[in-house]
């Protein structure tokens, strides 16, 4: 059995509300060394917190503002906020970014949502996870301004271009697939190639997205290692091989082994 770090889990949305507890379990039984909860909301980071209070060693958090909900982010009100959180145990800031296809937050307003997040990474010594869609020339943009303060982030559940994910493996920073890469209309295995073993993380990005053949059922982290088989066959390699590589990688990025993660 592979191991593997689920680096992008929405453990803390309603959807999980009943059942967290087997959740948790199974991921520890397909091979989960250890799960990042995403905290896409102040509200939902409260809730990543409590449980990765209720998982220590196992669950880890985030705290952030999704690009969505930029048009309701007040710096003032809100940064100190994530300050709290930053400094009381998440492992990054975000999930945070810039969503064009969407666009339910003015383009302007998603930037400077950004804009403040990475500035905070800096402050507090914090990566960074990014969502990033349709807005390729303001994300370079931004991993430009994050570089120059000395910040670290991971394009996360990537999609984008080849030009894309260069860039931002240029500037030093981590690329994470998720169950996309199962599917049929995947066929960019050159990309799942470019990454490389280094700077490679995995994730469900659940209640999201769930790898073939859960595809259309709510996601969970145990399938994961339907996402890692996928990567290791294209890439040439095992699961086992990979997903000791993209645990040490998740590790390192977010700085687990130093937060208790055994």
């Amino acid at each position: 059995m592979a191991s593997f770090v689920d680096s992008h889990a929405h453990l803390a949305s309603q959807e999980f509300e009943a059942d967290v507890d087997a959740v948790v379990e199974r991921a520890r039984l397909s091979g989960a060394r250890a799960v990042v909860c995403i905290g896409e909301s102040l509200r939902s980071a409260e809730g990543a917190a409590a449980l990765a209070a209720r998982y220590p060693g196992f669950l880890s958090y985030t705290a952030g503002v999704h690009p969505h909900d930029a048009a309701d982010f007040d710096a003032e009100r809100d940064i100190p906020l994530l300050r709290r959180h930053a400094l009381g145990g998440a492992v990054a800031i975000g999930e945070c970014g810039l969503d064009y296809h969407y666009d339910h937050s003015p383009r302007d307003m998603q930037r400077a949502a950004l804009d403040s997040q990475i500035a905070l990474a800096a402050e507090v010594g914090l990566p960074v996870v990014i969502h990033t869609r349709e807005a390729e020339p303001d994300t370079v943009a931004a991993i430009n301004d994050a570089r120059e303060l000395g910040v670290l982030g991971v394009l996360h559940c990537f999609t984008g271009t080849e030009s894309l994910a260069r860039h931002a493996l240029d500037a030093g920073w981590y690329v994470s697939f998720s169950g996309i890469v199962t599917f049929r209309k995947w066929t960019d295995t050159a990309l799942l190639r470019l990454v490389p073993d280094d700077r490679l993380l995995v994730e469900s990005d659940s209640p999201y997205l769930a790898p073939v053949p859960h595809r259309g059922k709510r996601n969970e982290p145990a399938w994961v290692s339907l996402t890692l088989a996928r990567l290791a066959e294209v890439r040439g390699t095992t699961a086992a091989e990979l997903g000791e590589r993209t645990v040490a990688n998740a590790f390192t990025f977010f700085g687990l082994a130093t937060s208790g993660t055994p």
